[in-house]
């Protein structure tokens, strides 16, 4: 035992970020603000809590940033168990990134079920900061660069929950907030609130892929232009239905084959999705890219988009993703294409 932490110890140790780290590597502004992204940040709502190995995590963490994705992106209840993400993340940021503090980008969320009793969740002052400084401490920060309401609360006066998110930035804790999930309407409200206040709100966190286009719908790309507020899309291969794994229908070892899964089943992956992949897959084909790139390549034809949270489980999906920037513009006939496929 006392060689293999030994070991561990050793191979913590030896880590030294890539030199070139930021030679290819795209970064976007986030709307109005100095705060710029990679256009890939990494998300750890998946595979970094207690049930995924360690070492699996860290070489994720660490390859990420040798290849210049210098966000990543958390929540108080990632995991699972709730919390562990933001623990591994912790270690690994202690023992490895420590130097590299200020080149990086760490944002937490607080919104859905923490713990329980009356203030474990939704979007009131006392939820709210509670939740923050449990994150810092789990995380061994001092601040976060970014802070978001998870998730609009509608019993909660907009003001209050918007005031938490004002008060952690004089509070130091904090040097950026934004909003996930908020529909248009509650993002326009929000944002006037934060304006107000003196904090501006810089980033929306909302789900954005080819298979879910709500945002599209309900114009929140139209209004963050005209709020001046950066987009980062969450899910953009929709668990991973964007993806080649899919294109011959469903793989034992998937998502949607483990009838456990809440987040991609069965009955999601019908024959029309199927084919939707593989006709989009035709077109990655031809400009050199697999079915995750072209994903990621058409979520950032909004102007509003400045990065997408991909989530992974091992290190060649990430360098798969990242690879994407080379060849990042689609032009008006492949999106007009993309357009017709998805109908």
């Amino acid at each position: 035992m006392l060689v293999e932490t030994e070991l561990l110890s050793e191979k913590i140790m030896s880590y030294q970020a890539a030199t070139n780290r930021y030679q290819d590597m795209v970064y976007k502004r986030c709307g109005n603000s100095g705060l710029k992204l990679p256009f890939v940040s990494l998300g750890l709502w998946h595979n970094f809590g207690d049930t995924a190995p360690f070492d699996t995590a860290r070489d994720m963490l660490l390859r990420s940033f040798d290849l210049g994705i210098t966000h990543f992106d958390l929540a108080n209840n990632y995991g699972p168990s709730p919390g562990s993400a933001e623990t591994n993340f912790g270690k690994v940021l202690h023992s490895d990134l420590r130097q590299h503090r200020d080149e990086l980008i760490i944002s937490t969320k607080a919104g859905y079920h923490m713990w329980d009793g009356p203030y474990g969740e939704w979007g009131s002052r006392k939820y709210l900061i509670s939740s923050l400084d449990q994150s810092l401490k789990r995380m061994q920060l001092d601040y976060v660069d970014v802070f978001y309401s998870h998730r609009p609360d509608p019993h909660t006066p907009l003001e209050e929950t918007m005031g938490a998110l004002d008060s952690v930035v004089r509070a130091g804790k904090a040097l950026y907030v934004g909003l996930s999930n908020y529909n248009a309407a509650e993002t326009r409200r929000a944002a006037a609130i934060l304006k107000d206040l003196g904090t501006p709100c810089v980033l929306h966190q909302p789900r954005y892929s080819m298979f879910d286009r709500w945002t599209e719908e309900d114009n929140l790309h139209v209004e963050l232009g005209n709020l001046g507020i950066g987009c980062i899309p969450y899910s953009p291969l929709a668990q991973g239905l964007l993806t080649n794994k899919y294109l011959q229908g469903i793989p034992s070892d998937s998502r949607a084959a483990d009838g456990n899964n809440p987040f991609l089943n069965a009955e999601q992956v019908s024959a029309d999705k199927i084919a939707k992949v593989q006709a989009l897959n035709a077109i990655a084909q031809r400009r050199g890219q697999t079915m995750a790139q072209l994903a990621i390549c058409w979520l950032h034809r909004q102007a509003s988009v400045c990065s997408v949270i991909i989530g992974a489980s091992k290190v060649a999906q990430i360098e798969d993703i990242v690879a994407a920037q080379s060849h990042l513009n689609l032009t008006e006939g492949e999106i007009k294409e993309i357009e017709y496929i998805l109908g």
